[in-house]
């Protein structure tokens, strides 16, 4: 199912709501390593091949995306985008607890209120097109 051809209304709104989060103030790479980590996550290829790609167009490097999916123990994420990471993946595990005060006082501390409105809603909108994604089975093109 293509949702954007039986509901375009709906895909619309979702891309209005992207377009919205990407004029906002929370950083592109940040942004980008956020829907990378969450659809990692989520085991959506369409999407992973998708960010890994705007990401490189944002000046990402093939090392730091090689390794987003051990950011913990790689030095080559800055606090900031550790703690965007951290959030992203307690909100695609969600669970009550799981963005516990630790977690939401280091995106406060690298974050203003402007980008971490940013950082929910990228987090909440790349969750909601991996549901879409990965049950309809999307593909992306090979090269």
């Amino acid at each position: 199912m293509n949702i954007a051809e039986v509901a375009p209304e709906v895909y619309q709104a979702f891309i209005a709501a992207e377009t919205g989060i990407r004029k906002g103030p929370l950083d592109a790479t940040v942004r980008e390593l956020v829907k990378i980590r969450a659809s990692q996550i989520n085991g959506c290829l369409f999407c992973i091949d998708m960010h890994t790609g705007e990401a490189r167009e944002h000046g990402e490097t093939e090392q730091r995306i090689y390794h987003l999916n051990a950011w913990r123990e790689s030095r080559l994420f800055t606090e900031a985008e550790r703690a965007a990471l951290a959030y992203v993946e307690a909100v695609t595990h969600l669970d009550v607890h799981n963005v516990t005060d630790e977690i939401w006082a280091e995106v406060e501390k690298h974050f203003d209120e402007g980008q971490r409105a940013g950082l929910v809603a990228i987090s909440a909108l790349i969750n909601l097109w991996n549901r879409i994604a990965v049950p309809t089975r999307m593909r992306f093109e090979e090269a």
